[in-house]
């Protein structure tokens, strides 16, 4: 068995223009008078590898906490893509009833392309970028895909990562009212490596 993290360290990666930089402050420090360390820390709830909600651009969508596991866990095939993904992308890519998808490789999805994505039932979708669509397109995609209560995983770290099936466990931190949550997404090859 092989896992692969497919997350940033948080604290070094990048940070979408605009957004807030994730900190930490120590409360408490090992000393002779302290028994332990505790860290308060502020974070954008997008910073890192993340997971969006459907709140992040539905008004009345489902918050961190109201996304479905099930969508999150299970069976995944990884692909290898670069530039536009369009529909005819999509709906090769699902051909096979695929539920979980993660797309290796510099792209951008079209409108189209998310509206095929929904539209063939896809009930996961991780890339590497830090977001799934164009300076133009971001809103109309994000929509699309969290519309039809796609999960969506950004920043997401495939160096490595063969085209192929795999198992998917990406569980976002259970947050009531959150549009997003850092997360720390594994993909394990149950094949490779001999038995665990």
């Amino acid at each position: 068995m092989k896992i692969y993290d497919l997350s940033k360290e948080l604290f070094s990666a990048s940070v979408f223009p605009g957004d807030p930089a994730p900190e930490k402050r120590p409360v408490m420090e090992i000393s002779e008078t302290c028994a332990c360390n505790l860290t308060a820390l502020s974070l954008g709830s997008h910073n890192g590898t993340h997971m969006d909600a459907p709140k992040h651009f539905v008004a009345s969508g489902k918050d961190m906490a109201q996304v479905a596991l099930e969508k999150c866990v299970g069976p995944c095939k990884v692909i290898v893509h670069s530039g536009l993904f369009t529909a005819e992308d999509a709906h090769r890519a699902l051909a096979d009833g695929t539920k979980r998808l993660l797309i290796r490789g510099e792209i951008e999805i079209t409108p189209e392309g998310a509206e095929a994505l929904a539209a063939d039932g896809l009930w996961f979708l991780g890339v590497e970028g830090m977001t799934v669509g164009g300076k133009t397109t971001g809103v109309a995609v994000h929509r699309a895909l969290l519309g039809a209560e796609i999960a969506l995983l950004e920043s997401a770290v495939l160096d490595g990562v063969s085209a192929g099936a795999y198992f998917l466990s990406s569980a976002p931190l259970k947050m009531q009212g959150l549009d997003g949550s850092p997360c720390r997404p594994l993909l394990i090859d149950f094949e490779e490596g001999g038995q665990a």
